[in-house]
């Protein structure tokens, strides 16, 4: 399956739409775009989630290269992600102790609303 990528903002939040599969072939794609965003100047960066229909260990490492990048920038990223199968993974991984999660872009750009 391939890999689609959409960059839109809402408020101050750089908003990262990704549909597909995440993987060893598709992640190049994924980390160049997060780069790009850093690079052009984002600190808040919401990685939308909730079009990916499978994330392997590749995509996760470039998550975490973005998170990496951004907390000596005082920025972060935030993960948007309704589906089970994905919170699974995080929460396997215990990344979830690392990105904050939220259900939708709606609840991650929306600063007085909890992670969940």
């Amino acid at each position: 399956m391939e890999l689609s990528l959409a960059t839109r903002a809402v408020a101050e939040h750089a908003v990262l739409e990704v549909g597909g599969e995440v993987d060893v072939y598709t992640a190049p794609r994924l980390r160049e775009r997060l780069n790009e965003l850093i690079d052009g100047g984002a600190r808040s960066i919401v990685v939308d989630l909730n079009r990916v229909d499978f994330l392997d260990s590749t995509g996760l490492g470039v998550l975490v290269g973005a998170h990496r990048r951004l907390r000596p920038l005082g920025g972060r990223c935030a993960l948007a992600c309704d589906k089970e199968p994905l919170l699974k993974i995080f929460r396997i991984t215990a990344l979830d102790q690392v990105f904050p999660l939220y259900p939708s872009v709606e609840a991650a750009t929306d600063s007085s609303g909890p992670a969940a």
